[in-house]
């Protein structure tokens, strides 16, 4: 091999060439590393935020930006911004020379959730508070999406009725009860519960309600009708 000229040039250029990129990688990384060299000089929030609190992302930017416009580090700046109240979530960018790009999706609240805390729209839940009247929802730990799901369902099928959901619960037997606005409790049961509450809407403009205030509850969970009572059973 060492009396074979061409491969030796061969490997010479190579070896050169590595050192010559080396060398401008070690170049640019010490150069972008420079404390004064390209500073961060502002931070820009591509919305005003509604419930986000402005001073708490400016107090988690102070704490976590650290380094220049190259080198700080975005996704801790992002995981910390998202453990903010109200913050879904957190997309950041950098704009040449020295400012970043903020822009956060802020929780949109549906309901609260087994009172300790709400849901958002997607069905997830997140801790924050909150003065907006809003549903009660009633679920055990990783049911929030199914229970805002037919939330959306139930509360267009009572839309007709301009009653509203005042809260809904699934029980650990996976059975659905709603009580609406105006105080009536519906039992629904496990299965077919569009078409019980369906059944419900048909009726209740020419019976029921004129009994408001004199029943307490509806019990949908029968076949081919309805037991009301004046009194809520467990």
């Amino acid at each position: 091999m060492w009396d074979n000229a061409a491969l030796l040039r061969s490997i010479a250029n190579a070896l050169l060439a590595f050192s010559v990129l080396a060398a401008l990688y070690g170049a640019v990384y010490y150069t972008v590393h420079l404390p004064g060299l390209f500073p961060l000089r502002s931070m820009h929030l591509g919305a005003a935020p509604q419930r986000v609190d402005a001073q708490a992302v400016l107090a988690v930017a102070r704490g976590e930006v650290r380094g220049n416009f190259f080198t700080v580090d975005i996704e801790r700046l992002r995981k910390s911004l998202e453990k903010l109240p109200w913050v879904r979530k957190v997309a950041i960018r950098r704009e040449f020379p020295g400012r970043l790009i903020v822009r956060l999706e802020e929780h949109q609240a549906l309901g609260r959730w087994n009172g300790t805390a709400l849901v958002n729209t997607y069905g997830e839940v997140f801790g924050a508070e909150s003065e907006q009247a809003l549903p009660d929802f009633i679920g055990s730990d990783g049911s929030s999406a199914k229970v805002a799901q037919h939330y959306a369902q139930f509360g267009a099928q009572l839309a007709a009725l301009n009653l509203r959901i005042a809260q809904l619960a699934l029980t650990p037997r996976h059975a659905w009860q709603l009580r609406l606005d105006n105080g009536l409790v519906l039992e629904l049961g496990r299965e077919q519960m569009q078409q019980r509450l369906a059944r419900f809407v048909t009726v209740y403009p020419y019976s029921l309600a004129a009994m408001q205030g004199a029943i307490k509850y509806v019990d949908l969970r029968y076949r081919n009708g309805f037991a009301v009572g004046g009194a809520i059973t467990g």
